[in-house]
């Protein structure tokens, strides 16, 4: 019994698979872009329902296509499993698709797994007929079509997985070009599979009083049309919501990137993208605000308590602003105010006259300092009160260069913190000559670092009663080839803000270690040097590991060497303190408490630190001139609590023989100052070592 293709019905199959296929490939980008777990399933059984009622609405409007000379009808319970199976294929691309990667081997099983599936639809869908005598086939033709399927969802698969996101250029037309091929595929699947079906000539169709041909050709026509385009529509909300919060993502990305998280105030990129208009404006007044003790606030309190005080303070600068000024936060508690005018005049947010644009920054400035005088109270703490620095930098001309005035407000900052604080400078041309040095001394560290510019001497320590040499502080000394001798008060911080300190501090302990080598017969005893760790370096990871590498690479052995660390240091980090001490301990190092006494709160600290010495700051020795001064009782009680837990005590400063005397009775161990010497360069100190102590001389005479 030979059949007849309707062409407007075979067609039409294949507009179907053709939608079926572009339904899969925007059921793939969707998944790929769901982030809930709960969600995601939701639209993957969804998308498997849209895509598996499409290909099987193909495969029955491909069957109905073939016109028969008998009456022709389908089991209802058959059509329905046909329909699971194909949903169940769909589900298995979808699923395979959506997942992060896609190997080989599972390309080949979940496409081998969707080929069966499909093919088993189609066979199952021709069951659904009931042909009497059974619908004979070519097995050669059957296992084509079979192949073709799994070849068809391989293939599928693969271009559904890499046409998954939506950003690619062109990806529309991409997607339509590649379900062309996929519905060409699926279609050819079912010719094929039809091809190899032969009728004999006396078949009946026992399904003939079901469901017949035309309430299915219904059916299958009004499902298809309304769940693809439904689907392709809740696709396209789908796409719109995503793309709309894509809008909105940028928006707010594009604000992180001009405006700062925590206050909301444009930062340091937003204020120089706008730097040429601002300059176009007129004269321009820049104020630079530091506040002053909110580093204290953050340390002690915590950086929640820190943030809320910072959002407190930007919400109170921009308010003692005037309108149109720009108030931008440049990072940490730096804040900065532009104001545009004329030089002459300039009104403030009131309408008061104000008699020039200095006059304007001076009167913010006056606003600013009196807003934050104020006692800020803080979320969880107790009220905190603070203050600022702030310079300001004038342009009495047109088209000012906003760096340069960023630069002098930043240089008469600092100018009013070396004032006392909580208040403001207006810049100097004397400022700017400073801020040159700086910048000229910051340029030449790195060269005197490689041609290895830098020098030590050495501070010897001695017994408190001046009998015996115990050791040394290195210090580094920079002789500049143009500004002589630079003081290290001044070039080490400006080592440590340009992050030089590490590798100057490993340019001294190598020098340290090819010293010691070449004192090795001259130390009267086991003689250590003393190192002072910057807070750059003793933040450092694995600090301790990086000096050890140094040390035994040289060859000296550990005990020659007491690592000082600042009581402020030793104290920003309690748990690190304690972790790197022992470390260094554990090692064969000696570590020490430098400049001890200044913040008392160390002393409850000192059993858990487990140091070598503490250096008392000379501070409190220098006190010990004066009879009326508590320094006696106060360094009576660090003594006293360091011989309880075994820890040497040295006083750092001594001048005087008064002072080693009162030193001497307080039971000090030992002392180092210009009463034991002058620093001493390498040779010098080696000559010291070996002769007799000029100290003991001067404390019997």
């Amino acid at each position: 019994m030979n059949g007849v293709y309707n062409p407007l019905l075979t067609c039409l199959s294949v507009v179907v698979a053709f939608l079926a296929s572009y339904t899969a490939l925007e059921g793939a980008a969707t998944l790929s872009s769901v982030t809930s777990s709960r969600w995601r399933h939701v639209w993957l059984a969804g998308s498997a329902c849209a895509m598996g009622i499409g290909i099987w609405s193909m495969h029955f409007i491909g069957m109905i296509a073939l016109t028969l000379p008998i009456a022709v009808g389908y089991d209802l319970d058959v059509t329905a499993a046909s329909l699971a199976l194909a949903v169940l294929a769909a589900l298995v691309a979808l699923a395979t698709v959506s997942r992060g990667c896609l190997s080989a081997r599972r390309l080949l099983v979940a496409g081998a797994v969707m080929g069966m599936g499909v093919a088993a639809m189609h066979y199952t869908g021709m069951l659904a007929m009931r042909m009497s005598p059974s619908i004979d086939y070519d097995p050669a033709r059957v296992a084509l079509s079979v192949a073709i399927a799994t070849g068809a969802s391989i293939g599928a698969l693969w271009l559904a997985f890499h046409l998954r996101d939506s950003r690619r250029e062109n990806i529309v037309w991409k997607r339509l070009g590649a379900a062309a091929v996929m519905a060409f595929a699926i279609s050819g699947m079912h010719y094929t599979g039809m091809s190899a079906a032969t009728f004999a000539d006396a078949s009946r169709c026992l399904s003939a009083h079901k469901v017949d041909a035309s309430a299915l050709a219904l059916i299958v026509g009004v499902a298809s049309t309304v769940v693809l385009i439904g689907t392709l529509w809740i696709f396209g909300t789908q796409a719109n919501r995503l793309s709309a919060s894509l809008d909105r993502a940028t928006h707010t990305i594009r604000r992180l990137g001009t405006h700062d998280a925590l206050t909301d105030l444009p930062n340091r990129a937003y204020l120089m993208a706008r730097a040429k208009e601002l300059a176009q404006r007129g004269a321009l007044a820049v104020l630079f605000v530091d506040l002053d003790g909110f580093k204290v606030v953050n340390d002690t309190l915590g950086h929640k308590i820190g943030d809320d005080l910072l959002r407190q303070a930007a919400a109170r600068i921009a308010q003692c602003a005037h309108e149109g000024d720009l108030v931008a936060r440049l990072g940490g508690d730096e804040f900065v105010v532009v104001t545009a005018g004329s030089p002459r005049t300039r009104g403030n947010a009131s309408g008061r006259h104000i008699g020039n644009i200095g006059d304007a920054a001076e009167t913010v400035a006056r606003r600013i300092l009196a807003s934050l005088a104020e006692e800020f109270v803080l979320s969880e703490a107790l009220p905190v009160r603070i203050g600022a620095s702030i310079g300001i930098a004038l342009s009495q001309h047109e088209r000012a260069s906003l760096d340069t005035l960023l630069s002098h407000a930043d240089c008469a900052m600092y100018a009013a913190k070396r004032s006392g604080r909580n208040t403001f400078r207006c810049f100097e041309d004397s400022m700017g000559r400073s801020t040159l040095r700086s910048l000229h001394i910051q340029r030449d560290l790195h060269v005197a670092l490689a041609r290895e510019q830098f020098d030590l001497v050495f501070q010897p320590k001695y017994t408190v009663d001046g009998k015996a040499m115990t050791g040394a502080q290195a210090l580094l000394r920079w002789n500049h080839p143009v500004l002589g001798d630079v003081p290290p008060l001044e070039f080490i911080p400006i080592a440590e803000r340009a992050g030089l300190m590490i590798a100057i501090g490993d340019w001294v302990l190598r020098r340290i270690c090819a010293h010691l080598l070449e004192w090795e017969h001259e130390a009267p005893g086991p003689m250590s040097i003393a190192i002072n760790l910057s807070p750059m370096q003793f933040n450092l990871p694995r600090i301790v590991e990086r000096i050890d590498a140094i040390v035994t690479a040289a060859g000296v052995p550990p005990e020659r060497f007491m690592f000082g660390i600042s009581e402020a240091t030793a104290m920003q980090d309690v748990d690190r303190t304690r972790e790197v001490v022992q470390a260094l301990r554990d090692r064969g190092y000696a570590v020490a408490i430098d400049d001890f006494g200044t913040a008392l709160s160390s002393l409850g600290h000192l059993q858990d630190f487990r140091v070598d010495q503490i250096k008392i700051d000379r501070a409190f020795v220098s006190g010990l001139d004066d009879a009326s001064s508590r320094s006696s009782a106060l360094l009576s009680a660090v003594m006293a609590l360091a011989r309880v837990l075994g820890i040497e005590v040295v006083a750092e400063g001594v001048e005087t023989v008064a002072q080693s005397l009162k030193l001497l009775a307080l039971d000090c161990d030992q002392m180092q100052g210009f009463l034991c010497g002058s620093p001493l360069a390498g040779d010098e100190f080696r000559r010291a070592m070996s002769g007799p102590s000029t100290v003991s001389l001067a404390l019997k005479n």
